[in-house]
């Protein structure tokens, strides 16, 4: 059993491994011109990331690749993808998802 103070040695641990990666680089080039090239390249980590959080989702079944029909959220995501790419609203893309998610569980019973 951990005692009070290891506790909280863990939980300072724990916030600062995740606020220094976040901090150290806006403290240490926000004074700074960047590279064009790197700030063109620094534009797509969030498009990536997201994209790297999503596929798994949205391409896997039980750790195995599964592209069918019957990939509810893989059919959500192009109803969804329009959406955002229309509107550009990030309520209304999430809320196309989770009708379309939906639709397809009720009227569809797609799992």
């Amino acid at each position: 059993m951990l005692t009070d103070e290891q506790i909280i040695l863990c939980i300072a641990g724990m916030a600062t491994v995740t606020y220094l990666p976040r901090v150290l680089p806006m403290a240490l080039l926000a004074s700074r011109p960047l590279n064009p090239a790197l700030a063109r390249w620094l534009g797509f980590v969030p498009a990536s990331v997201l994209a790297a959080l999503l596929a798994p989702d949205l391409l896997l079944r039980d750790g195995a690749l599964h592209v069918a029909a019957d990939n509810l959220y893989l059919l959500a995501a192009v109803p969804t993808l329009l959406v955002m790419r229309f509107t550009g609203s990030s309520f209304r893309t999430v809320a196309a998802g989770m009708a379309t998610v939906a639709a397809g569980r009720l009227v569809f019973g797609l799992p």
